[in-house]
């Protein structure tokens, strides 16, 4: 269970009327039906079965406010999956389990079958307790492994307008022309981002995927465009071209690769041209600064304590002294109440020359730190000076 998140066995008193059909599903053994051990067989292949399904079965709901708890949370998703026609496990609650981090305000819904799960995607963007909320998978959620196991997408009959929603009202990042980007470089912005997929057309929806601790990229993105014929030439453009140190995978999230129409092949050549142009600008690498940037090389929790953050800027000034003369060593750090935008999680060193900043670039990319590999890039001296660590 992660640091902070709370098991939702601990917070729902069995005595609590209220939610019957929560406490049948996610407690069996704490209602007045409570039945003899030997009535309810758990066979080693079934505990198998769920562990291996449950990263199927698994749903993250985030930006939930702060008076949701783990009783409300499993109430309200159950309630709302009765309403819009998403159960097919049987009667019952599709809720099993809730674990919930407080401090990050987001919680793992566990429901009853893969066929649920998937239907719980179409949730995205749900009013709950006056205030959307983002349903998404799990990172460690499996997509060529979850097709094996039920459904990977909602049911399109679902009554969403008896929750206040439409499909596609959040976004619209479910659904077959949904497109994985991986291989993208850390250094790569969203705004960068952005700008290549909509070489092809507006998108309808993005989710550049960041690590939850750190905020950082973490090198993959899904996307949908709004003219869903350019899926296919999106996909055939971008999938194997050179970013940077990366080459890109791109392709329909749940199928393999498909090729282009004959009548498409004249917008996906000029695609091409535009994405060769394009490529000239996220190289940030063949412009060479007196800023380097590092990512992957602190975490924000290490740099909370001042003496721990002071231990870390000397450390760094240290290390990074071998490769040239240092101006500044500048560590974004968290704010008071958590926010950790501004930078925060990258390491800026400022060098004396261009020649001394080279020399940290190329000896400090790819190396080690904390059993983390660096990402070391030039960064442009404007922003640097301006105080701009978002970049």
């Amino acid at each position: 269970m992660l640091a902070g998140a709370a098991a939702v066995t601990g917070q729902i008193s069995a005595s609590n009327p209220t939610i019957p059909g929560v406490l049948q599903n996610m407690f069996p053994m704490a209602t007045s039906q409570m039945q003899p051990f030997s009535a309810l067989p758990m066979m080693p292949i079934q505990a198998m079965t769920q562990q291996a399904t449950r990263h199927a079965r698994r749903v993250y709901v985030g930006g939930l406010p702060p008076t949701a708890n783990e009783q409300s949370v499993a109430i309200f998703f159950s309630q709302v999956m009765a309403k819009i026609g998403g159960n097919t496990a049987g009667p019952g609650d599709a809720v099993v389990n809730v674990y919930i981090n407080h401090d990050k305000k987001f919680a793992f819904v566990e429901m009853r079958s893969v066929e649920e799960a998937s239907n719980a995607m179409a949730l995205d963007g749900i009013i709950f307790e006056g205030a959307p909320v983002k349903v998404r998978r799990p990172t460690d959620y499996n997509p060529s492994l979850a097709a094996t196991l039920g459904p990977s997408q909602p049911n399109p009959n679902l009554n969403l307008g008896a929750v206040g929603l439409t499909p596609g009202s959040a976004g619209g990042l479910e659904g077959p022309d949904r497109i994985f980007v991986g291989g993208l470089p850390y250094y790569f912005t969203e705004t960068q981002i952005r700008e290549l997929l909509e070489t092809f057309g507006p998108l309808r929806g993005f989710d550049l995927v960041k690590d939850r601790e750190t905020g950082n990229s973490k090198g993959y993105a899904f996307c949908v465009y709004q003219d869903l014929a350019v899926t296919d030439i999106a996909c055939a453009a971008l999938n194997g071209i050179k970013m940077g140190d990366k080459t890109l995978t791109v392709r329909r999230a749940n199928q393999g690769t498909t090729q282009p129409k004959p009548e498409q092949e004249s917008i996906l050549m000029h695609a091409q041209q535009q994405i060769a142009l394009q490529k000239l600008i996220f190289q940030p690498a063949l412009v060479a600064t007196k800023v380097v940037c590092l990512t992957n090389a602190v975490s924000p929790d290490e740099l909370k304590e001042d003496e721990d953050f002071d231990e870390i800027i000397d450390d760094m000034r240290q290390e990074c002294s071998k490769f040239g003369t240092l101006v500044n060593v500048v560590i974004p750090r968290p704010q008071p109440d958590g926010d950790l935008s501004g930078g925060v999680g990258k390491v800026f060193l400022e060098y004396v020359d261009i020649e001394g900043a080279t020399k940290a670039r190329t000896g400090l990319n790819g190396r080690k730190f904390g059993g983390n590999e660096v990402i070391a890039v030039f960064y442009p001296e404007n922003k640097f000076a301006q105080g701009d660590y978002e970049g």
